[in-house]
């Protein structure tokens, strides 16, 4: 079962302008994956088409910068509804756009909400702010942590307008992990470009603690992270389609089965951690 952990079905008519541009940029099909987002039955003909069974849903909240707002998490839930084995829904609650984060958390364990997306350039926070103050988040982290959900982060920088790169080192994510060290944790894209080797000594120091590599050229995955081997059994194949520069899920695919590595990690990377993350 081939999984891509990272793919953006979003309301597309909460985006802003600015941020739908930069991922419109110039696809010729952008109306048909505008499309996708409409229909899941179209969007799993899509994925029949490259080769892969599974996707999770990358649904966040974050207003400022991207324009989603917290309807994203019943919007993902009704959509991974039409084939709850194939698509996995991924949801969020905005430590700083919530009136009562009790309710909010409680809300998307209610929807079945498989994993938790806190974005740091996007959302303007750092994910250990809970030590500043921000103790929604540490109320987000306990709940993903006692029900067993896996919470991702973006790690790396942004080039979407507003948003502030600083929050993308991963090195924050060291406090996260001791300071809840059972919870499932993904670094998104592996701080890529500029904090590979930081996202490496985590992944290697932190037992729950996974490597997305959504994001990442194909070719440039041995490049980023030429001991793969030593991370494999806790790495994610993903695409992070259709962010800008990602052209086709099935493209990328093809790419990463090119890579010169054993049989065994292409199908451990490809298959069998999300597997251990997202039984069916």
């Amino acid at each position: 079962m081939i999984t891509d952990c990272h793919i953006h079905i979003e309301p597309i008519e909460l985006m802003k302008p600015q941020a739908l541009a930069l991922i419109k940029g110039k696809r010729a099909n952008f109306d048909e994956i505008a499309g996708y987002s409409q229909s899941p039955a179209a969007f799993l003909k899509y994925l029949d088409r490259c080769g892969v069974d599974r996707a999770v849903l990358i649904n966040y909240v974050a207003p400022e910068v991207i324009g989603l707002t917290s309807a994203v998490n019943q919007f993902v839930a009704d959509y991974t509804r039409h084939d709850p084995r194939r698509l996995i829904s991924c949801g969020s609650v905005h430590p700083r756009h919530t009136t009562n984060i009790m309710a909010d958390v409680e809300h998307i364990l209610r929807l079945g909400i498989r994993m938790i997306k806190i974005h740091p350039p996007h959302q303007l926070l750092f994910p250990n702010d809970y030590l500043n103050g921000v103790k929604e988040l540490e109320i987000i982290y306990r709940a993903a942590e006692a029900n067993g959900i896996p919470v991702m982060f973006h790690t790396g920088t942004s080039i979407f307008p507003g948003a502030r790169n600083k929050y993308g080192d991963p090195i924050y994510l060291d406090d996260v992990a001791v300071d809840f060290p059972k919870l499932k944790i993904v670094l998104a894209h592996g701080g890529r470009p500029l904090w590979m080797n930081t996202a490496f000594f985590l992944l290697r120091r932190h037992p729950n603690m996974y490597l997305d590599i959504s994001g990442i050229p194909p070719k440039a995955l041995l490049t980023y992270f030429p001991r793969l081997d030593e991370i494999a059994h806790k790495t994610l194949f993903g695409t992070d389609w259709p962010s800008p520069g990602v052209e086709d899920v099935g493209q990328n695919l093809e790419e990463f089965k090119t890579l010169p590595i054993r049989d065994e990690m292409r199908a451990q990377i490809l298959s069998k951690t999300a597997a251990s993350l997202w039984p069916e």
